[in-house]
């Protein structure tokens, strides 16, 4: 095991007596259970702008060119959309939708730290239907100005239609700015432009493009968006998931919706920052809450105690994540 999920299991351990416990969440808007048996993986969340409370998802690697469409009243798939016109995807890590109602997929994961010398983008419109069906799309070949790197997140700013990276590292990563115009001949290079003070696993604009979101598996920190000049804003109120590693706006900009890995797992609802505990889809109650998270300080929030069983769990948890990590690294 990597020397961070001991660290993160030893964290969780010694917070036991302060994370509060996990609220129940509702449905819809308010939270759902991924029902489809073949998502197993889900690694990206985004909010549909066509169809009011769907949601878009997709598997980590080795599930094929795929993307779920799901009803977050019910939790079923409502649409399986196989892509077309794209190579064989390899890792694709997250999902987000630009302003012309388009599609990005970010096949940008490398488990191997930094191997690939290029990753990809899927460019696709999103369907007016919602059926199963084959759509072609876009492919983009992209590098980062300063050497390979693994991410999973991926987010299209709703305004400006830029596509931005958040690379993935222990220590805290950084933001990348693609071109203002992706081209699909030749290499996309991706620049650093900011820190990201944090191990971030997905992040999302909200609707209005003013702020960023970025979550960590035990953690999260919105910013200002600023222009791209990010400025820290404070914490999010993450859950505490198996593998946290979905994050997405509501189509209202009220509500942040987290998602995992794992078959049958819970979409969790929070209200947005800058929203009172009053709105918020849980009524304000706590779920295990991790601060900045990793490389960022990581912040315990107050509140009721965590049962000794959910530390088990949690911890049971990570020490699952990592083998898995280690195994699929090998």
């Amino acid at each position: 095991m990597r020397r961070s999920f001991a660290v993160l299991a030893g964290v969780l351990l010694a917070g036991a007596c302060v994370l509060p416990a996990s609220a129940a969440d509702g449905d819809g808007d308010q939270g759902f259970t991924l029902k489809d048996p073949r998502i197993t993986e889900s690694s990206g969340l985004a909010a549909s702008h066509l169809h009011p409370g769907v949601y878009w998802t997709h598997n980590d690697s080795g599930d094929g060119p795929y993307l779920y469409a799901v009803d977050s009243r019910s939790g079923k798939t409502v649409a399986r959309i196989t892509l077309r016109g794209i190579g064989s995807p390899r890792d694709v890590e997250a999902v987000s939708i630009g302003p012309h109602n388009e599609i990005y997929l970010g096949d940008i994961g490398d488990n191997f730290g930094g191997r690939w010398p290029y990753v990809w983008i899927y460019r696709l419109p999103e369907p007016k239907e919602l059926k199963d069906q084959t759509v072609t799309a876009t492919q983009y070949v992209v590098k980062y100005a300063n050497g390979p790197r693994d991410a999973e997140s991926l987010i299209v700013h709703p305004k400006t239609g830029r596509v931005y990276i958040i690379d993935k590292k222990e220590d805290g990563g950084h933001l990348y700015e693609g071109p203002a115009t992706l081209s699909a001949s030749g290499a996309n290079i991706f620049k650093p432009i900011a820190p990201v003070d944090l191990w971030a696993t997905d992040a999302a604009f909200s609707p209005d493009g003013r702020q960023l979101a970025v979550r960590g598996y035990l953690g999260g920190i919105h910013y200002d968006w600023n222009g791209g000049r990010i400025k820290r804003a404070g914490q999010l109120d993450v859950p505490f998931q198996g593998q946290g590693e979905g994050i997405t706006y509501s189509v209202d900009g009220t509500t942040l919706l987290y998602s995992s890995e794992g078959a049958d797992s819970e979409v969790v609802a929070k209200a947005a920052p800058g929203r009172s505990a009053a709105e918020s889809p849980s009524g304000g109650g706590g779920s295990a809450t991790a601060g900045a998270g990793i490389g960022g300080g990581f912040g315990i929030g107050s509140g009721g105690g965590l049962t000794v069983g959910a530390v088990v769990v949690a911890v049971g948890a990570l020490a699952l994540f990592g083998l898995r990590r280690l195994r699929r690294r090998g």
